[in-house]
């Protein structure tokens, strides 16, 4: 289970989980978007260079964070990998598996994940200020390392007709989206035509449902001023 690890000086926390399939694990909080738990060190880390995916999916934590990526239930392709990512109660589940990897397994992995930390007191997991503070999660990660045993097959093959409403990004135009807002926002603030708090994700939503509305509002205050002068027109 999930439990704090003890204090070590000078020790840096890594976040690989590797095997035949499922290659790299976070757990984070979405709060803040700090990464808490993580799989265990993988000895080819560098071969396989784990460290840059570790970063994408750091990346993509804090974008969830920022409620740019909203779904609760997603998958993001990078080069021959998929990141699947499961947010439920202010946390954020997250694996990386290689492409032929089953994406309903990669969601029942996740899944245990999550009943796992649900064991956990909460006012624990609230209080955790470093990142990768929880022990390692390893006897979970080696039920799902290779797809064709017997136990994964019975999970894939039991309600088989159900599908996943899961949305597929690309990394591509997420790092785009990205960059696109920040030159968007610094040319807004160089401007000085809009404070920095207009470009938050909460106000754009705000904007995007009430801008119609008002529109509407306003039109409709145009035609009735309209026909109640015309009228007066008319009497006359």
């Amino acid at each position: 289970m999930f439990l704090p690890k003890k204090k070590q000086r000078n020790r840096v926390p890594l976040v690989v989980l590797c095997g035949e399939m499922v290659k790299l694990t976070i757990v984070g909080r979405v709060s803040d978007g700090l990464p808490i738990a993580q799989g265990p060190r993988y000895v080819n880390e560098e071969n396989d260079n784990m460290l840059f995916y570790k970063q994408q999916g750091e990346f993509i934590l804090k974008e969830i964070s920022r409620g740019v990526l909203s779904p609760s239930k997603m998958s993001i392709r990078i080069d021959h990998y998929c990141f699947y990512f499961l947010v439920d109660n202010g946390f954020c589940y997250s694996t990386l598996c290689e492409s032929s990897y089953p994406r309903k397994l990669a969601f029942h992995y996740l899944q245990d994940l999550q009943r796992e930390l649900g064991k956990v007191e909460p006012r624990i997991v609230e209080t955790i200020s470093r990142p990768y503070s929880f022990i390692r999660f390893g006897n979970i990660r080696k039920q799902y390392l290779d797809a064709r045993t017997q136990a994964n097959l019975s999970k894939l093959n039991a309600n088989r007709r159900q599908e996943l409403d899961i949305m597929t990004e690309d990394i591509s135009k997420i790092i785009e989206n990205k960059r696109n807002s920040e030159i968007l926002q610094k040319v807004l603030l160089s401007s000085g035509t809009v404070s920095s708090i207009w470009c938050s994700p909460c106000l754009e939503v705000i904007a995007l449902k009430w801008t119609p509305i008002t529109i509407i509002l306003l039109v409709s205050i145009v035609l009735l001023w309209s026909y109640i002068i015309l009228s007066e027109y008319n009497v006359f």
